[in-house]
């Protein structure tokens, strides 16, 4: 069995490979980009991961994944767009060429509570563990900011140097997400992915419940993982004076659980 160490950079990999696109069709005149993988993760080589954190390792692996499509070139990742005065505008994700195509792609890799009690929509239940962002506003970013960039008059002379132009490029969302349902519901997703569903999320008042649980508390670069058998397991007194400590510091650490018949599933613990 896999050991899920520290720096198992294959294991994260093979986690985010796992994770499913969260839009299967196009949402806010915004096309998603869709890769067909296998079941069998292909091997990741990548190094110096050890000090970025979790969003520019995802983008390292969206690269990687990338470069395993024989049809698939990447023309630039992580482009920095800077003033003449050296001054960061905007960073355009990945520039690849599928066939004769120009695609620039927009990465996105989420976290997100599902919660009924905010809006009227899918989209609009969607919210972060620790409730500071919501995917209505990362949509709005990637409508408005993001994707207007590349047109931006700084970007014109990086195209120059890779001898390519603006208008010759189609602009889609690579943009894969974890769902956490609220715990014991039973909802069914029909606008977002529900192959997306990864866990439920649980509220401090009501953690009790998972006495008879085991647990593991995973680094947040290891959130990417899969969950597996082969972790140190911990009990609920074990655990609870660090959940009441994350209590009282009003965080939502992501946790493994791990209930008596062996079933393990990812867990948000939030307030």
């Amino acid at each position: 069995m896999k050991k899920t160490t520290p720096e198992n950079f294959q294991a994260q990999f093979d986690g985010f490979y796992h994770t499913p696109h969260l839009f299967l069709k196009p949402v806010w005149g915004l096309q998603p980009f869709l890769t067909l993988n296998n079941a069998i993760p292909p091997v990741y080589n990548g190094t110096g991961l050890e000090k970025i954190r979790l969003g520019q390792r995802v983008e390292r692996f969206v690269t990687a994944e990338l470069k395993q499509f024989e049809d698939i070139h990447v023309i630039a990742e992580n482009l920095q767009i800077r003033t003449e005065n050296k001054q960061t505008i905007g960073e355009l994700d990945v520039l690849i060429k599928e066939g004769a195509q120009l695609t620039h792609l927009e990465i996105q890799f989420k976290y997100y509570l599902y919660d009924p009690a905010l809006g009227t929509t899918e989209i609009d239940h969607c919210i972060g563990p620790m409730r500071r962002d919501t995917l209505n506003q990362k949509l709005a970013k990637l409508k408005e900011k993001q994707f207007p960039m590349l047109y931006a008059e700084e970007t014109k002379r990086y195209l120059d140097q890779l001898e390519v132009k603006a208008a010759d490029f189609v602009q889609k969302i690579y943009f894969k997400a974890q769902i956490f349902l609220p715990y014991g519901s039973a909802i069914t997703l029909k606008t977002l992915n529900p192959e997306c569903v990864y866990g439920y999320y649980v509220r401090y008042a009501d953690f009790e419940q998972f006495a008879k649980a085991q647990f593991y508390k995973p680094k947040k670069t290891d959130w990417l993982l899969d969950v597996s058998l082969d972790v140190p397991w911990e009990s609920y007194e074990e655990v609870l004076p660090m959940m009441k400590h994350y209590q009282e510091e009003q965080y939502a650490p992501m946790l493994w659980i791990r209930h008596e018949n062996n079933e393990v599933i990812k867990c948000f613990a939030v307030l």
